[in-house]
């Protein structure tokens, strides 16, 4: 494999790019995030590296659903995280930050009123890809995807009601404190974490989770920050006992009513601001770029960005 190294951005520069050989060392069973850490001699997970890493699993989340156990396993651990949303308030939208596949997304909104707004993003195009394929068989309509970043979410400030993740934050050890003040400043009432519980976890998850560079100190972060935690503790539903999911339940201070509407819920990763739509395109007039919208997804990652000051003038060219 050719060699990496970390730019001063803190991106991997790869000499010579080889996808199709991650690729091929994917589908050996290579760890690929543990292999981009070692070649870009960095002890954390970039950005990049995670990218790289989920963007070639894509597709085997959906696929592991053909497996009944696995099926049922989703299909409780989704409704459990309605009725957790449900107990808290009637949200009438919800996004998960690191969305996947949808195949959680897609179950915590069969449990959950009809007329709530469901949003979802994920830096990898491709899972959104199958994600959207995924709701569409389960007859799922009404439902947003987005690419973006859990450093620059693409969304308002206070524009959704209940923001929750599931294990997204989970390979960023290190950077807890800037992705959850993304959340909190995205989440209009609640914010719901489903992570690592490395604090409640055995020696052996606690080592686990070191090797992989999760995150951990959640709640300790969040109270830094000056977040109100109602809740923390072990989540019934554990898919693997080396990787223990613990709920976090960060309750929003109340905002407003001149804060309450927003004008429009996705917004430009690199200003806030509102975005305009033209065609398959989504403009900023803050920042004068156009965001690309491919095969119904809208790519909304600050590196996303088109640079094209005089787009609504132009935009009706032969």
């Amino acid at each position: 494999m050719k060699s990496l190294k970390p730019s001063s951005s803190g991106k991997l520069i790869m000499s010579q790019p080889n996808p199709r050989e991650l690729k091929e060392l994917y589908l050996q069973g290579q760890n690929i995030m543990a292999l981009l850490r070692k070649n870009a001699t960095t002890n954390g997970n970039t950005e990049e590296i995670i990218e790289v890493s989920y963007d070639l699993q894509a597709g085997s989340y959906v696929s592991a659903l053909s497996e009944p156990s696995i099926a049922e396993h989703k299909q409780n651990y989704g409704a459990a995280i309605a009725q957790e949303m449900l107990t808290r308030c009637h949200p009438t939208s919800i996004l998960e930050a690191g969305v996947g596949e949808a195949t959680t997304l897609a179950e915590v909104v069969k449990n959950l009123p009809s007329e709530t707004k469901a949003y979802g993003f994920d830096l990898c195009w491709s899972r959104l890809a199958y994600g959207k394929l995924w709701l569409d068989k389960n007859k799922i309509a009404d439902t947003t995807l987005c690419t973006g970043s859990l450093f620059q979410i693409p969304f308002s400030t206070n524009s959704i009601d209940v923001v929750y993740t599931s294990h997204s934050i989970e390979p960023n050890g290190g950077f807890e404190q800037p992705i959850l003040q993304e959340l909190y400043r995205v989440a209009k009432k609640y914010l719901i974490l489903l992570e690592p519980g490395y604090e409640l976890a055995s020696a052996a998850a606690k080592a686990r989770m070191d090797s992989h560079r999760y995150c951990k100190n959640l709640v300790k972060t969040a109270e830094n920050l000056g977040y109100s935690v109602i809740k923390h503790e072990l989540f019934p539903l554990t898919a693997n006992p080396l990787n223990p999911t613990a709920i976090t339940v960060i309750q929003k201070t109340p905002i407003s009513e001149s804060e309450k509407d927003v004008e429009s819920v996705l917004a430009c990763p690199k200003t806030g601001a509102t975005l305009q739509q033209f065609g398959e395109v989504l403009f900023s007039p803050e920042a004068l770029c156009v965001y690309p919208i491919i095969s119904g997804i809208p790519c909304l990652r600050a590196e996303n960005a088109i640079v094209a000051s005089y787009y609504p003038e132009l935009s009706d060219l032969p």
